[in-house]
């Protein structure tokens, strides 16, 4: 006798809008009117998706309201997911060894609003908290949603900082998800001279699901700007906070702005539910004398996709990167694609990877550095360390 489907789950039974694989394929995507540059318009070939398409359109219409500032992005996310194809094993250099298509066969909702979840105790006087993508509250002297900026030097960084980001090159299909459905974002601004380092901002991500099939899709954004010599710890965690085996789709995205002799430590933390997906983009620009570490831990999700990338600015630069993942479930997905662009002398860079793969899970990594110039003085070094109990893949 068969069991009667699980019903949803009561954080989010309200917060589930219709599925999105219920709709006819779409005779169009509206985008913002806001300008796109030129170079933005040339990059983009005439190609279509019906299910990119879909989405997209859905992403569009769940944003009622939001910063005029993150137009310019919007806008061209939009175009750019007008000629854009889901990514395959065989169509995509970029997924060869990471098998998404369970996430496009799954039917995917998106929040109509904030599930009644009560606020996790975090440790830290600053902190903030994300609910399925939807900003639930902000504290801290160097913290504020994007929305909420009055006018002055941190609005003005915010504001440049997303117009620079609509002409990212080196962004995918998940990139453009994100800035088309964020609903806002949380800026941690560091003034100038600013220590900071001593008290972390905790960014908290909870993700529920709609129980059944459906997956509830998410795309919360943070922009951390920390100006000339000052210096900043942000403690960046993600967790399931529905029923245990919940099945949702995380989407995030962090920019983080490093001027000259700043210095930025970032302390990420993923523990996903095992039935969720999570697809992350961390992108990272270093200025001159600048300082960049990364630690991440990596245990939960499904499938887990994290797209670290970062840019050298100015000469003189350190970018110091630590990563482990741990797949303890079969057929569990942990996939690491970093990429290093040094266009400056006097770069060092140090990198360690650990994985450690249980069962039949997969472990991806692809460590890149792209030295555009001769620099008259490079130090990288790069490691990496496995543990497995039965198959691997790297």
């Amino acid at each position: 006798m068969s069991s009667p489907s699980p019903s949803p789950s009561p954080l989010c039974a309200a917060a589930c809008s219709t599925a999105l694989r219920a709709p006819p394929p779409l005779a169009r995507f509206r985008r913002s009117a806001a300008p796109v540059s030129a170079s933005v318009a040339r990059a983009a070939p005439a190609v279509s998706d019906d299910l990119v398409l879909r989405i997209a359109e859905q992403l569009e219409d769940s944003v009622t309201s939001s910063s005029p500032l993150l137009n310019p992005l919007r806008s061209a996310s939009a175009l750019s997911l007008l000629s854009t194809p889901w990514p395959t094993r065989r169509s995509s250099e970029a997924f060869r060894f990471t098998d998404i298509s369970y996430l496009r066969s799954s039917p995917i909702s998106l929040p109509s609003g904030a599930p009644d979840l009560a606020p996790p105790a975090s440790p830290f006087p600053s902190h903030v908290l994300f609910s399925d993508g939807l900003l639930v509250s902000a504290s801290g002297v160097h913290v504020s949603a994007l929305a909420d900026l009055p006018p002055g030097r941190a609005r003005d960084r915010a504001a440049a900082a997303l117009a620079a980001s609509a002409e990212f090159a080196h962004k995918d299909l998940f990139y453009d998800f994100n800035a088309v459905g964020a609903r806002d974002v949380v800026v941690v601004h560091v003034p100038e001279g600013v220590k900071a380092a001593d008290d972390p901002v905790h960014i908290m991500f909870a993700y529920t699901n709609c129980g059944g099939e459906s997956m509830l899709m998410s795309n919360p954004r943070i922009l951390v700007v920390a100006e000339k010599e000052a210096e900043v710890a942000i403690v960046e965690e993600h967790f399931g906070a529905g029923q245990e085996g919940g099945r949702y789709w995380a989407n995030p995205v962090a920019e983080i702005i490093v001027d000259a002799g700043a210095r930025v430590v970032h302390s990420y933390l993923q523990r996903q539910s095992f039935g969720a997906a999570h697809t992350k983009w961390t992108v990272v620009q270093q200025d001159t004398s600048s300082k960049y570490e990364f630690v991440e831990v990596s245990t939960g999700a499904k499938l887990n996709r994290h797209n670290l990338h970062i840019q050298q600015l100015g000469p003189e630069t350190e970018t110091e990167l630590s990563t482990l993942h741990l797949t303890s479930q079969n057929k569990q997905i942990h996939d690491l694609h970093s990429k290093l662009i040094l266009d400056h002398p006097k770069a060092f860079s140090r990198q360690l990877h650990k994985c450690i793969a249980c069962g039949t899970g997969n472990s991806i990594f692809d460590g890149n550095i792209k030295v555009n110039r001769k620099p008259s003085v490079l130090s990288y070094h790069q490691r990496r360390l496995l543990m497995s109990s039965q198959t691997f893949r790297l």
